[in-house]
């Protein structure tokens, strides 16, 4: 949808959504269907008092029912897969990666509670933790995209959330010498590494595709060995070994206990029956 949001619409979906958050904990809802018929019911009956085109009545209510079920005004940019990256600087700016170009996201949170709330969401559902005293994290959410979440008074300008998503289907070596990125040669060179067990480290700058090209090279990795992969936040997405065992650090709880770090899984991975092999990629690697 390319609706252009303005003020007068923006302030309409807060008050909406306001309204809806006291009569949805009042009355009860148990469903994601009530739910939604609620949030319809509400933008239809606003209809009647002031002047809304079907195209806004269609935005208010996905974006009001994301704001109470899903991650407000991010959901709609994490289901759209053309976008690659998003950056979310503090409740009012949003900026989106889609097709290499960077630009600003024309909506953005109502409020600095709004955006607090979402980012407890994305924690809380793979049981990590982030507040002012431990407010760096890295998460992932439940389609795999990779989170980095920083909070005051490390950022100065409120909580920022930066999320890389992947790709559904995972990039193969035909993709990657389809489109030039790579010669038949190097591609065979690398492949007969990954078969004879040579120390592989994968190295480059920020999004230069450095998962994506270990993710490609471990389709060579021959399916009878055992693979063990240790991960500060998991995001490999190796789908052609069978025996296959993922490992995620956990960080301390409130009281600074019980971290799980990447020392204590390498060292429990050797006893997991690996092979002699390492693939790296910066904290994270991948044990044969």
């Amino acid at each position: 949808m390319c609706l252009i949001r303005n003020d007068k619409l923006n302030e309409l979906r807060k008050k909406l959504y306001e309204q809806l958050i006291k009569s949805i904990t009042l009355k009860n809802y148990t469903s994601d269907e009530e739910i939604y018929d609620a949030v319809e019911e509400n933008v239809l009956d606003a209809g009647h008092s002031v002047y809304i085109t079907a195209e806004e009545k269609q935005y208010l209510v996905k974006s009001i029912y994301n704001s109470i079920k899903g991650l407000d005004v991010l959901q709609e940019i994490v289901d759209n897969p053309d976008i690659t990256e998003i950056m979310v600087n503090g409740y009012e700016h949003i900026f989106i990666e889609k097709d290499g170009k960077i630009v600003e996201y024309p909506e953005h949170f109502i409020s600095l509670q709004k955006l607090e709330d979402v980012v407890q969401q994305i924690v809380s559902k793979v049981n990590r933790m982030v507040n002012e005293a431990n407010p760096i994290v890295d998460v992932r959410l439940l389609d795999g995209s990779r989170v980095n979440i920083v909070l005051p008074p490390v950022s100065l300008n409120g909580p920022v959330v930066t999320i890389r998503k992947f790709p559904k289907n995972p990039m193969t070596m035909d993709n990657l010498l389809k489109i030039g990125s790579i010669n038949e040669e190097v591609a065979n060179f690398l492949r007969t590494l990954v078969i004879a067990k040579y120390n592989i480290f994968i190295s480059g700058g920020t999004g230069s595709g450095k998962t994506t090209f270990l993710n490609v090279l471990s389709n060579y990795i021959p399916q009878d060995e055992r693979i063990i992969t240790i991960e500060d936040s998991a995001e490999l997405q190796i789908h052609s070994i069978p025996n296959l065992v993922r490992l995620e650090v956990r960080n301390a709880n409130v009281e600074g206990k019980n971290a799980v770090t990447i020392r204590d899984l390498l060292k429990s991975a050797l006893r997991m029956r690996p092979r002699s092999n390492y693939i790296g990629r910066s904290k994270r690697c991948c044990c044969m």
